[in-house]
């Protein structure tokens, strides 16, 4: 009964993990930078992420633009998008091994 237990939370904190994982890929927040005018009411916050640019002024207005191509990102965040692309592939593989694992 205590391994069922085991595998059941198992399968559980990996999907938990997973969607984390998805979640920070999508997340825009990867770089954030702000820009400071002449006088502190002027103020521009920049967020680059692996796959858009957004821009939020000192009102309130969000403008976010997706990246044109993969030569537009500079380089670690070309890494990182990578990197998490193939995390999340080998993840769902990881996780497809587990329930044929499980199910022996």
């Amino acid at each position: 009964m205590a391994s069922a237990g085991l595998e059941i939370l198992g399968m559980l904190l990996t999907v938990a993990g997973w969607l984390g994982g998805m979640v920070a890929c999508c997340l825009p927040m990867w770089r954030v930078a702000a820009y400071i005018g002449q006088n502190i009411v002027i103020t521009q916050i920049v967020w680059e992420g692996l796959w858009m640019n957004c821009v939020v002024q000192s009102t309130g207005q969000m403008h976010c633009r997706v990246y044109d191509s993969m030569l537009g990102l500079p380089d670690d965040l070309q890494a990182a998008r990578a990197l998490m692309v193939v995390s999340t592939l080998l993840d769902v593989n990881g996780d497809n091994a587990l329930v044929v694992l499980v199910n022996l």
